[in-house]
C-alpha cells in the first residue's frame, strides 16, 4: 500500500524552519530512498516575518508538491498555529512551541503536543538557534515516517561546518522528549 505524508512547518523567518525542511526532504529521498519534494515561503521581512516550509514524502511519484492534507503540523509562533491549525486534517499531529504560543487551540480530533522548544534550546545548549533542531528531533519521534539516524545523517550534510555535534545533540533531545510525550 503506498503512502503520503505532508509535514508543514511554520512559525517566524528565522527559527530554521527552511533549513529542518531540507534536512526531512533529504534524509527521505537519499537516506531512505522515498520520493521529496520541500518547498518554501516567507514574508518579506528576513527575521520575525511568517515562515513555511513544507515537505511531502511519498513512496510512489509526488504529482503535486504543496501540502493540502497535512499530516503533522509544527507551530512555532500563535499566528502559525492559528493560521494553519485547523487546515489540518482529523487524526493529524500538531506539534507547538508552549514557550511562544500562549493560546492553544481547540483543535478537536488532532493530536496535540506541547513542547518547550525555545526553553530547552536556552537551558540545554544557551543557544536558541539550535530549537530548530530540538523541533526536527520532536518531528521525527512523533510521525514514525523517518528513521533517526537517516535524519542524523542528512543534519551532517546540511549544517555549517563545526556545528554538526551542537546540532545532532540538540536534535537527540527533541527526540527523547518526543518519545516522553508518546510515553515510550
Amino acid at each position: 500500500m503506498s503512502f503520503r505524508y505532508e509535514i508543514r512547518l511554520s512559525g517566524a523567518g528565522g527559527q530554521g524552519l527552511i533549513l529542518i525542511g531540507k534536512i526531512l526532504a533529504e534524509a527521505a529521498a537519499i537516506f531512505e530512498d522515498l520520493n521529496a519534494t520541500q518547498s518554501q515561503s516567507y514574508g518579506p521581512e528576513a527575521r520575525g516575518g511568517a515562515s513555511r516550509s513544507e515537505v511531502i514524502i511519498s513512496d510512489e511519484d509526488i504529482d503535486y508538491p504543496k501540502a493540502d492534507n497535512v499530516d503533522l503540523l509544527l507551530a512555532m509562533t500563535q499566528e502559525a498555529l492559528d493560521k494553519y491549525g485547523d487546515e489540518t486534517k482529523e487524526k493529524s499531529i500538531i506539534i507547538y512551541d508552549q514557550d511562544l504560543i500562549t493560546a492553544p487551540k481547540e483543535l478537536k480530533g488532532r493530536k496535540l503536543y506541547s513542547a518547550e522548544i525555545t526553553k530547552l534550546a536556552t537551558e540545554q545548549f544557551n543557544k536558541t538557534i539550535v530549537g530548530n533542531m530540538i523541533a526536527l528531533g520532536l518531528v521525527t519521534s512523533l510521525s514514525h515516517i523517518l528513521h533517526p539516524d537517516s535524519v542524523k545523517k542528512a543534519i551532517q550534510a546540511r549544517v555549517p561546518r563545526g556545528t554538526e555535534q551542537l546540532n545532532l545533540q540538540a536534535f537527540d533531545l527533541g527526540y527523547k522528549r518526543g518519545e516522553e510525550l508518546q510515553g515510550l
